[in-house]
């Protein structure tokens, strides 16, 4: 079966090219970074060690920022190479890496485009992020004798039937992994399932990660303008929640006076389509990436931009997580636990089962099923102060204990890659 794909995939490259043209018309790709995608690199290789950490997009990126400093602050590397797929991820990565780290783009999954990237890139160690399973990407390495681990490891139920599906396929692809290192026991049984041949159980990478970070000048202005208003957040929304949100504004209108609705949706680029719906239902929005200000008169304060969550988390103690209403599985319940949110979700967290789990238990979370009791919920949470620090407390000591355990797998991760990259390069890299 890895053979058949390998041959598949060889000659699908016009139709990656296709698919790129597409991409870059659509605006998902860096029309001066493209060519990454097809294996050349924009930039050369530095001298010196050079681990390689990837993962999808803005979520892996931000819980792997603490093991890319860590690295080379312990001087375990010299430079990290990281890569990602999306624009979003790149943009986030100009702002929080460090200077120590280089980013590029994942090629495409194409054997000619993925040499191309070995032999430019030579890293001595790969380190995935999640649920990334590329099959020619992680053979090649297989074949170069580059070492594989697999960090914070995330299959979901979805992808474990797909995959079990193909059990040839699946079998070789896990066997690139040398380790693979599992948030709980779950994951290390799904890991298992699908093949892998070493499973370590260690806790969530992501609890590691710090706070999410805030431009102070920035935070003090967005303050300053909305001033003694009531303000709730809609984070990471995806499209049929903003219309929940709206009807739970609507809802909640009339019983509080002055209510601010920030919504920030999880693509900041659907900004102008979610304002045009929202000024189609006669709510006045004011958008945040065309510099609009919120006004006496603003309903809807919409934060289209990247990487300002840490922003509107401190100005918004009440929070609803989107992902959550519509099945999309959840997104990042840590983030706002750390910053003193008192946290409402819809019914969907799947992607987020073992939080989700912790925080409902420390009555540190609601779930809601609808725009009624969305309105409901937070209505009662605004109004009721005591309530609403008394949850963010519990959301704060769960993030904390969360932490610990973080640092605990970060702590056991660098310490296994300490003992890859202190072997002989050459050994190493497979160079």
């Amino acid at each position: 079966m890895r053979a058949v794909y390998r041959g598949l995939t060889w000659m699908a490259a016009p139709a990656l090219r296709l698919l790129l043209e597409r991409r870059l018309a659509n605006g998902k790709e860096d029309p001066d970074r493209v060519l990454e995608r097809a294996g050349v690199a924009s930039v050369g290789r530095p001298d010196g060690s050079l681990p390689w950490v990837h993962g999808a997009s803005v979520g892996e990126l931000a819980a792997v920022l603490p093991l890319v400093r860590a690295l080379t602050d312990r001087r375990l590397a010299d430079t990290v190479l990281v890569t990602t797929g999306t624009v979003t991820s790149a943009r986030l990565a100009r702002e929080r890496l460090p200077s120590s780290a280089i980013h590029q783009f994942v090629p495409l999954d194409h054997p000619g485009w993925v040499r191309r990237f070995y032999d430019h890139w030579r890293p001595d160690i790969a380190l995935w992020l999640e649920s990334e399973f590329w099959p020619n990407l992680l053979s090649e390495a297989r074949r170069r004798g580059i070492k594989a681990m697999l960090l914070n490891a995330r299959v979901t139920e979805r992808s474990l039937r797909r995959w079990r599906l193909l059990p040839s396929l699946s079998r070789s692809t896990m066997a690139a992994f040398d380790l693979c290192f599992a948030p709980d026991e779950e994951q290390a049984r799904r890991l298992e399932l699908l093949g892998a041949p070493k499973v370590r159980v260690t806790g969530n990478l992501k609890d590691a990660s710090p706070p999410l970070p805030v431009d102070e000048r920035e935070r003090q202005a967005l303050s300053a303008s909305i001033g003694g208003r009531a303000a709730w957040l809609a984070a990471s929304t995806h499209p049929g929640e903003e219309e929940a949100v709206a009807r739970a504004h609507e809802e909640l209108g009339g019983k509080i006076p002055g209510l601010l609705t920030i919504v920030a949706p999880r693509h900041p680029e659907r900004g102008a389509e979610i304002a045009r719906k929202l000024d189609a239902r006669g709510l006045a929005c004011a958008r945040r990436s065309l510099a609009e200000t919120v006004s006496d008169d603003t309903d809807v304060y919409v934060v289209d931009t990247l990487g300002e969550l840490g922003l509107v988390y401190r100005l918004a103690p009440v929070t609803f997580i989107g992902g959550s209403l519509v099945p999309h599985g959840g997104h990042n319940l840590a983030e706002a636990a750390r910053l003193d949110c008192a946290i409402v979700c819809g019914p969907h967290l799947h992607n987020f089962a073992g939080i989700s789990q912790r925080l409902a238990e420390a009555s540190a979370l609601t779930t809601v099923n609808d725009p009624e009791s969305l309105a409901a919920e937070i209505g009662m949470l605004l109004r009721d102060h005591e309530m609403a620090e008394k949850r963010a407390a519990a959301a704060r000591r769960v993030a904390r204990e969360d932490a610990a355990a973080g640092e605990r797998a970060l702590a056991e991760i660098l310490e296994t890659i300490g003992g890859v990259l202190s072997r002989d390069p050459d050994e190493a890299g497979g160079r």
